[in-house]
């Protein structure tokens, strides 16, 4: 019986930790730069432990990590600029190692101005294949986190099924970013569904009713609110993430209320079964 127990346990533990809410960075880059320090702790106050982030906010990175630690967090995952994903790895694969990343995200493929098209998606593709073997070889995972543009039609129906076709995917996972798959007039629920092993990550945002979705990876900020008052059904997100591969969730709101709604998107994301 204590071992039926133990196990039952473990089951429950892994299934809580799979489904951990954290926080991308981004969301507090206005907050950050006044009171470092505070605004983390008042976040992890929250409940908040897992971290989205890379930037060192001019600290060291062993001091980073040293207050990062402190205070309970974990940093799972830190960006990659587009254009370092064809040079030395080195340097990005060392600070994932000091601060503890598992995932090195890239958050924009490179594009002339709102012209994003096939060619674009090609060369993507080598450049995260390439790179997404070399991470893989150190013990790191890609993702990409698409931006909109890459759901504009194609033959293959969107060019975000065409860089999945394209994408090795023993190399490269995604980082679903719902709002930003919302705006770009598609459906995060059906994304989900289609490529359930290929999601490992999400963005977690709501977007204010009445938003018209466009297509250039571009929006109004304060269009972000609390999660579960907007129109990007993150509750119907949730039950397909659970069915899927997806990891690790980090709430990212851009607005410039993060502070009044983060505990409100929390509340939200908790009360749901």
């Amino acid at each position: 019986m204590k071992k039926i127990i133990f196990i039952i346990a473990c089951i429950c533990n892994t299934v809580l930790q799979a489904q951990e809410i954290g926080i991308q960075l981004y969301s507090v880059r206005n907050e950050v730069k006044s009171d470092l320090k505070g605004t983390l702790q008042q976040v992890r106050s929250m409940g908040i432990r897992e971290l989205e982030g890379g930037e060192l906010y001019g600290m060291d990175i062993q001091s980073y990590k040293k207050m990062l630690d402190a205070m309970g967090y974990k940093m799972v995952s830190i960006g990659i600029d587009y254009n370092d994903l064809m040079g030395d790895l080195t340097k990005t694969i060392m600070q994932a190692k000091i601060l503890g990343a598992k995932y090195v995200v890239c958050f924009w493929i490179g594009h002339d101005g709102n012209s994003f098209t096939m060619k674009e998606v090609d060369e993507a593709a080598a450049r995260f294949n390439r790179a997404g073997k070399i991470l893989k070889e150190t013990g790191l995972e890609f993702c990409y986190h698409p931006h909109g543009y890459e759901f504009r039609p194609s033959a293959g129906g969107t060019l975000f099924d065409d860089l999945i076709t394209k994408t090795d995917s023993r190399y490269v996972g995604y980082e679903l970013d719902v709002y930003w798959a919302k705006q770009g007039c598609a459906d995060p629920v059906e994304i989900l569904n289609k490529y359930p092993s290929r999601i490992k990550l999400l963005h977690l945002k709501d977007r204010q009713h009445g938003t018209k979705c466009d297509d250039t990876g571009h929006a109004d900020e304060e269009t972000n609110v609390v999660l579960g008052e907007g129109d990007v059904n993150i509750k119907g997100i949730m039950e397909a993430a659970k069915r899927s591969a997806v990891k690790h969730y980090f709430i990212e709101d851009e607005s410039t209320r993060v502070m009044q709604q983060l505990p409100k998107s929390i509340a939200f994301l908790r009360s749901l079964k």
